[in-house]
């Protein structure tokens, strides 16, 4: 600072302020008033501006990343949602293209477990399927992620595990509502349907 010239001085202090670093072991508040006036002691002219904590300082610098974070945890709901919804329309649409057959096998003396069992078979072996190539997707591109992830590896097998089971368990759910719905229809009604 004693070496700047005050022209220069005033043309950088807009865009580069000067920075005293107070390094303690107490409460970095209870020594700022102290610390304000040795700096006033040693230019009265100084003017002296945000007092804040080197953890506050580090937040502000991570802010845009955390942001970053937020949003991408936002669009990820929103995806994770949207898988749900589709999971389900899938389904419930194959189900419903099956009405005609799953009349005729209760016609034929299959009981609705049976039915049951066998829709929540076929469900859950396309989500296996497609929880399978998610994975190797995942994997493959979370080198891309390497960059914005703190304190968690790209590959983080609890992620990865976590998000399965969560989506076997949707489609679970998924399959097994249009199923039960396909095991009341009345044999009758579902050999006349289409």
């Amino acid at each position: 600072m004693g070496q700047a010239s005050l022209s220069s001085d005033q043309f950088f202090q807009a865009w580069f302020p000067t920075c005293v670093l107070v390094r303690t072991a107490q409460n970095p508040f209870s020594l700022s008033h102290a610390v304000a006036g040795v700096l006033r002691a040693a230019d009265p002219n100084l003017a002296i501006g945000q007092v804040r904590t080197m953890e506050e300082v580090l937040s502000f610098s991570i802010a845009f990343q955390r942001f970053l974070v937020t949003l991408m945890t936002i669009f990820a709901g929103l995806a994770l949602v949207l898988a749900c919804v589709g999971l389900y329309g899938v389904i419930s649409y194959s189900v419903s293209r099956r009405t005609h057959e799953i009349g005729i096998r209760v016609a034929l003396g299959a009981t609705r477990r049976d039915i049951l069992a066998a829709i929540v078979r076929q469900g859950l072996q396309l989500t296996t399927i497609g929880v399978v190539a998610g994975l190797v997707a995942a994997f493959g591109l979370s080198r891309l992620l390497r960059s914005v992830l703190f304190g968690v590896k790209p590959s983080n097998p609890g992620t990865f595990i976590a998000v399965s089971m969560l989506l076997v368990a949707l489609a679970l759910v998924a399959t097994v509502i249009p199923a039960r719905r396909a095991t009341k229809v009345d044999p009758m009604v579902a050999l006349r349907y289409e």
